[in-house]
């Protein structure tokens, strides 16, 4: 009787065992699927949580197409849905306006990031949109005086992202200075009166201008960024001021206008070109030795700065600086063949 006895016992605690193992087994699969389910949950939160940045340029140019670079690159690290709206073929809120309207009439869009082509005609089309729950950037140029920690009726945008160009305006006289012998009679080729970036690289340089007693400033004028205008005006001034020694061109359209009047007038060499802004044009006129200094601001890095601080302030709430200062570096005929100036060719 005793191993009939034993062989139950032995079978009750097998079949026990079995059923221990089983049920364990139910529940580390249930574990699993739980932890499956938590993560497709989470991959959902992410892809919700992914952000529209719309960028609305100045006008099309090499500056503005290089800025877009690293914009783009940025918001694919990110993961951000980038809209890049057409590109202005002419400077001004007459036709940027439209454009920001028309780009963001659908909805869906969380930040923009912009170059205000006008320091008060873009204020209200701006705070529009910021009042309808968009978060405003302002890249190279900015609204009213740029001083966005005031509170006043252009104080809305987080941030304005770009070059110091009342310093590089200062440092650009201190360049053509030395190339004249500081001495000598200097004209200055503006674009537009109420465009921040330009402005200040214009006042920069006359306050560069003013430490040395022997220049003399002839005069400023303003193309509206119409390189032939620039062509123009500046022709114009060397026949008013044939001993003219030194000319600044503030941007794109004014230094490549201003440049070729110089080449056309056969006085390359005896007028000295400082220009703003790499582009090939002008990168390929420094080697020919039609232009003798040209600023290199650093677009791609302002764009993605952009996109970065837009970014913290989406996802965590971070506070923006205020403003966000990438350096320039200048292209002279002694380095503009050097290797690691490349990378500050606008593109």
């Amino acid at each position: 009787m005793r191993k009939p006895l034993l062989w139950i016992i032995i079978l009750i605690i097998s079949i026990s065992m079995i059923a221990a193992f089983s049920l364990n087994g139910c529940k580390e699969e249930e574990v699993a699927e739980e932890e499956v389910a938590e993560e497709e949950v989470a991959e959902e939160e992410v892809a919700e949580e992914e952000f529209t940045i719309l960028f609305v340029p100045g006008i099309a140019d090499p500056f503005y197409f290089t800025m877009e670079r690293g914009i783009k690159e940025k918001a694919e690290e990110l993961n951000i849905n980038l809209i890049v709206s057409e590109y202005p073929d002419a400077w001004g809120p007459e036709v940027q306006v439209p454009i920001l309207e028309a780009a963001t009439a659908a909805g869906g869009i969380d930040l923009i990031l912009t170059a205000p082509t006008s320091t008060d005609a873009l204020i209200a089309p701006l705070k529009k949109l910021y009042d309808q729950g968009i978060a405003i950037l302002t890249v190279d140029t900015y609204l009213g005086d740029g001083d966005y920690s005031v509170e006043s009726d252009y104080s809305f945008p987080l941030s304005y992202i770009g070059t110091d160009n009342k310093l590089g305006g200062k440092e650009i006289a201190n360049h053509l200075a030395e190339m004249i012998n500081e001495e000598g009679k200097v004209y200055l080729m503006n674009t537009n009166p109420d465009t921040s970036s330009v402005v200040d690289r214009g006042e920069g340089f006359k306050e560069g201008l003013a430490e040395y007693p022997n220049i003399t400033f002839v005069g400023e004028d303003w193309c509206l960024d119409v390189q032939q205008e620039a062509m123009d005006l500046t022709t114009a001034a060397l026949q008013k001021d044939p001993d003219i020694v030194g000319i600044f061109g503030v941007n794109v359209f004014s230094s490549q206008g201003s440049y070729q009047a110089v080449v056309n007038a056969g006085l390359t060499g005896a007028v000295k070109i400082a220009s703003w802004d790499a582009t090939q044009t002008l990168i390929e006129a420094l080697k020919a030795g039609e232009v003798d200094l040209v600023l290199a601001q650093k677009p791609a890095e302002i764009g993605a700065l952009g996109v970065e601080w837009g970014y913290k302030y989406l996802k965590n709430g971070e506070e923006v600086p205020k403003e966000v200062i990438p350096g320039f570096e200048f292209f002279t005929q002694d380095n503009v063949d050097d290797p690691d100036m490349q990378q500050f060719i606008y593109q």
